[in-house]
C-alpha cells in the first residue's frame, strides 16, 4: 500500500524541522504543525493540477531534474532559515511558478483557513516551497521507496500520475486541505475566490490559540 506523498512529506517535517518552521514565523509547535498540515495539500495539489495542464508534467519534470535532485530536505531547510531561499531558486520564485496568478489568493486562503493571517501565511508558503521541490525530486529520482512517486519510473509521465493520484486524494479527504485547495484553484474560473467557508477550520487543529502576531 502506498503513503501519500503529503502524508510522507508531513511525517519527514515532525520533530525539529517543523520546530526550526516554527520558531522562524513566531508560531507554537500546535500551530507550526496544523497550518504545515494545511499547506502541503495546497502546494502538492496545485503541482497536481500544473502537472495536468499541456507541458506541465515536462516542464515540472525539468525543473526537479535541473534545480531540485541534488538537495535533500535538511540542507533545503538549513537554507531557508538561514536566509538562502531555499536550493533551485527563492522561495517566492517557485511559488510564481507553482500558483502563478493565484500566489496572493494561495497565501489569503491559508491565512483565513488557519488563522495566521496572509503575510504569515505567505511567508510559511515560502520556507515549504523549496522543502516540496526537493522532496518531489527525491521521490521521483529513487527508487523503492513508500510513496507512488518513488514506485514508477522516473519520467514526466510518471510524475503527472502520482500528483494526478495526490491531488485527487487530497479532494477526496476534503477536510481543510481539500477545501483549500479547491478554494484557490477556484474551479468556476472567475477569479473570485471565496474563503468565507475556510475561516476557522484549523481551529482545533491549532490548538484553539490564536498565532502571535
Amino acid at each position: 500500500m502506498t503513503t501519500s506523498l503529503t502524508d510522507d512529506l508531513l511525517n519527514q517535517l515532525q520533530g525539529q524541522p517543523l520546530a526550526q518552521i516554527g520558531q522562524q514565523l513566531g508560531l507554537s509547535p500546535s500551530q507550526a504543525s496544523g497550518a504545515v498540515s494545511a499547506a502541503l495539500p495546497l502546494l502538492l495539489g496545485a503541482l497536481g493540477r500544473n502537472a495536468a495542464q499541456p507541458q506541465g508534467a515536462q516542464a515540472l519534470y525539468g525543473a526537479l531534474e535541473r534545480d531540485h535532485a541534488s538537495l535533500d530536505i535538511g540542507s533545503v531547510l538549513g537554507s531557508v532559515m538561514g536566509g538562502g531561499g531555499g536550493g533551485g531558486g527563492a522561495g517566492g520564485q517557485i511559488l510564481g511558478h507553482i500558483f502563478g496568478a493565484r500566489q496572493q489568493g494561495a497565501a489569503q486562503g491559508l491565512g483565513a483557513a488557519t488563522g495566521l493571517g496572509s503575510n504569515q501565511a505567505g511567508s510559511l508558503l515560502q520556507v515549504l516551497a523549496p522543502i516540496v521541490m526537493a522532496y518531489l525530486a527525491k521521490q521521483v529520482f529513487s527508487s523503492g521507496g513508500n510513496t507512488l512517486a518513488s514506485q514508477l519510473p522516473a519520467s514526466p509521465q510518471s510524475l503527472e500520475q502520482a500528483l494526478g493520484q495526490e491531488q485527487q486524494t487530497i479532494t477526496q479527504q476534503g477536510g481543510i486541505g481539500g477545501g483549500l485547495l479547491g478554494a484557490v484553484l477556484d474551479r468556476d474560473g472567475d477569479g473570485d475566490t471565496d474563503f468565507s467557508d475556510l475561516i476557522g477550520l484549523a481551529g482545533s487543529m491549532m490548538g484553539g490559540n490564536q498565532p502571535r502576531r
